[in-house]
């Protein structure tokens, strides 16, 4: 019986510890601290590409909006979209469109490190002799480095995917602007 009677006492008084420490955290309840206002957009920039080449019957028009989120001084992670289009009379035409992600790290301020990944659907249209059309999907993974100073960087990029069936020349000059 006082084996019982020990063991009834040890339940009640784990029972009645056990409630108290509920009911202390219970009371406190979650504190209604005024929310501290969010950092990420302080931490995008947009920006992008324009290109705009005119010449006696040839067109190129090149547009590439984009956006950044800098997660320190150091690395900073974006998404952009892009358009082309390149026409030369009588000849051919294309009209380029995809989306794009790029990478930048910046060991220095001065210089800019990136990896970009693009994929476009290119429709290609030849005009004159032959009428030769062509749509495709081309993904381009591009290396490159640059000089910084302020929000444009200047540099030159290589394409690791390059394919000789479409992509002319692995090298890539690049004008980039964030703001």
């Amino acid at each position: 019986m006082k084996k019982n009677h020990h063991f009834s006492l040890f339940r009640s008084l784990f029972i009645l510890l056990f409630l108290h420490q509920f009911n202390s955290s219970v009371a406190q309840g979650p504190t209604n601290l005024p929310s501290q206002p969010s950092n990420f957009w302080k931490n995008v920039q947009f920006g992008g590409g324009l290109g705009l080449n005119f010449s006696s019957g040839y067109t190129d028009i090149f547009i590439a909006p984009s956006a950044i989120y800098n997660f320190n001084p150091t690395v900073a992670l974006g998404a952009g979209l892009n358009l082309n289009y390149v026409a030369s009379n009588n000849y051919y035409s294309s009209f380029v469109y995809g989306i794009s992600t790029i990478v930048l790290v910046n060991p220095i301020p001065q210089i800019q490190l990136s990896v970009g990944l693009n994929q476009s659907r290119v429709n290609y249209q030849e005009e004159g002799f032959s009428n030769y059309s062509d749509d495709y999907w081309d993904t381009s993974l591009i290396v490159g480095a640059g000089y910084r100073t302020g929000n444009v960087t200047i540099g030159v990029g290589y394409n690791l995917l390059q394919d000789d069936r479409y992509d002319a020349e692995p090298f890539v000059p690049f004008v980039r602007a964030y703001f």
